[in-house]
């Protein structure tokens, strides 16, 4: 470990704290729906929509709403995916895709999974790249923060049916922030380098003589949701590791705060909305807790070196799979901050992380994503945690728990726990099936704890609708592209409409106002409970099958063991 990498990583957390308040401050404004330049576009989308953006919904017509708007979705892109040959904007005349693979990719990018089955640029016409999965990053993106801003209400409002609008939310979403912010991004990577074209390829010469194609396309346009959306579908199979799509520490540097911010700013838009922005300050700071804590065992992993290695007398950091012009500490940083969020996006090989720096990735998506997390879901996952958290303090204090003014009972707590339990019901459910069939064995090209590792990693990466791979399990068989599928589906909508559910609840109630015998929910003690509610949680859930994976793998690297 050096001063210069733990100076980046200390310069990236200052920064995210420090844009935490004005992102949140605009997502405020979106979220109360006051009045936005782009007024007269937002009424004639509702007029052409038949949306009457006064009506406000339950939380059932709202989860009606996100549901019919997802799975329309998904047969949109499935048809596109499925019909790309005889669509225009296919200059390589790629064919369509095979019918598994289409419905994976088809449910990985409405679920803000992006999970990739295959090499983009030897796969997917821009017409696929542009319409189908770039409007799926924009819509899966504003659907998570719809969803936030109906828990919020559910905390902010006093007794009120609604909890919004869910067409509005996805709308306001989109134009005010989305797609204004997308534009500024794509056009500050094109000045760094990275393509925006509808050419095909380029041909180039080699220092050997010899002639390269390489691929072209609107990299750019996607590229800036995918990150700023907490996506990560690569434009390219190399993702964030390809020149095209990360040129320089520059532009790697500015993909890195993109994918933290709005989750940061989430955070102060509930503080705010809940009338004590220190309430927001709170969640943060336990989420930057869980982050710092992770970058420092992926660093120190990393920076420590491979045992093995060591004792052949090379000495060194572990430089497998890392990217070589950033080096090991922006490959752990960017490690951390990919999976914290939804993002999946890599620039280093997460399978050639030593194995403890392997099982941190891993434990950020079994966690929830919700350091931070994917845009909107990284904030009502970590609300969850804190009705779990606020209820044992409760038990501490010996009253019934409240939380920001409401009183937290039976039914949030049973929905709380049905959110909380059905990701790891997914994740260990799949991996288990997929360790004992031979189609599920025949995916790790590892054997032993390593490629346990590989499986499970897969189903963690799908269920929290990360999209990140160990980058060693062949992932494109009819088994895979089904169970992966089925997993980032549930691993989505059966966190949220459980969320909905709590949001129509709270907003029902009416507000508490703290006594002397409520627990704080600001200070460090609060903070400290939070996040040790958060990591107990996750370690008690999956710490027996990490034990069976990296900590078996690390053991057996620490002994020597070859594979």
């Amino acid at each position: 470990m050096t001063f210069a990498g733990w100076s980046m990583i200390l310069l990236f957390s200052v920064l995210i704290v420090a844009l935490a308040k004005p992102s949140g401050n605009w997502l405020h404004a979106i979220y109360g729906r006051e009045t936005m330049p782009l007024g007269v576009v937002e009424r004639v989308l509702y007029k052409l929509a038949g949306v009457d953006p006064k009506a406000e919904q339950g939380w059932v017509g709202y989860s009606a709403s996100l549901m019919v708007f997802n799975v329309a979705g998904i047969i949109f892109l499935f048809a596109i995916l499925k019909l790309q040959h005889v669509l225009p904007l296919n200059p390589q005349g790629f064919p369509a895709l095979e019918n598994l693979l289409a419905f994976n990719t088809a449910v990985s990018f409405v679920t803000n999974t992006n999970w990739q089955n295959y090499s983009g640029e030897s796969t997917m016409s821009h017409l696929s790249q542009m319409l189908g999965l770039t409007v799926q990053n924009f819509l899966s993106a504003a659907t998570g923060i719809a969803v936030a801003f109906a828990l919020i209400r559910g905390f902010a409002r006093r007794q009120m049916a609604g909890i919004g609008n869910f067409w509005v939310d996805v709308t306001r979403v989109t134009l005010y922030l989305l797609l204004p912010a997308s534009l500024i991004l794509a056009l500050i990577y094109v000045a760094l380098g990275v393509p925006q074209t509808f050419a095909a390829s380029a041909t180039a010469t080699t220092v050997e003589g010899a002639k390269q194609v390489i691929s072209l396309g609107p990299v750019a346009s996607q590229l800036a949701i995918k990150m700023l959306g907490t996506n990560g579908g690569g434009f390219f199979n190399a993702n964030s590791a390809h020149p095209f799509e990360n040129p320089s520490a520059v532009s790697n540097f500015i993909q890195m705060l993109s994918i933290f911010v709005l989750g940061a700013g989430l955070t102060l838009t509930f503080g705010k909305a809940v009338g004590n922005t220190r309430q927001g300050w709170a969640i943060l700071a336990a989420m930057m807790l869980i982050f710092v804590g992770g970058v420092a065992v992926i660093y120190g992993a990393e920076a420590a070196g491979n045992p093995i290695h060591h004792a052949l007398g090379v000495a060194g950091a572990n430089m497998e799979g890392k990217e070589v012009r950033f080096g090991v500490a922006a490959s752990s940083l960017f490690a951390a901050i990919t999976t914290d969020t939804s993002t999946g996006a890599v620039i280093a090989a997460h399978d050639s992380l030593m194995p403890l720096g392997g099982l941190i990735p891993m434990f950020n998506m079994q966690l929830g994503e919700l350091v931070v997390g994917g845009v909107g879901s990284g904030l009502y996952a970590v609300l969850i945690y804190a009705i779990l958290a606020v209820f044992i303090a409760g038990l501490m204090v010996g009253r019934t728990p409240e939380y920001v003014g409401k009183k937290i009972e039976a039914r949030e707590m049973k929905l709380s726990v049905i959110a909380i339990f059905i990701p790891p019901l997914m994740i260990l459910g799949l991996a288990a099936v997929a360790s004992i069939v031979p189609a599920g064995l025949a995916g790790p090209l590892a054997k032993g704890p390593h490629g346990f590792s590989e499986i499970l990693y897969a189903f963690s990466s799908a269920v929290a609708n990360n999209g990140s791979a160990f980058g060693g399990l062949t992932g494109s068989t009819p088994f895979y592209n089904l169970l992966l599928a089925l997993g980032m589906f549930v691993g989505r909508f059966g966190v949220i409409l459980p969320v909905l559910a709590i949001a129509g609840g709270l907003s029902a109630k009416r507000y508490i106002p703290p006594s002397s015998g409520s627990f704080p929910t600001t200070g460090a003690l609060w903070i400290g409970l939070l996040a040790a509610v958060i990591l107990i949680v996750g370690g008690l859930t999956f710490l027996p099958s990490l034990v069976l994976g990296p900590i078996a793998d690390q053991a057996q690297v620490a002994a020597g063991t070859l594979l």
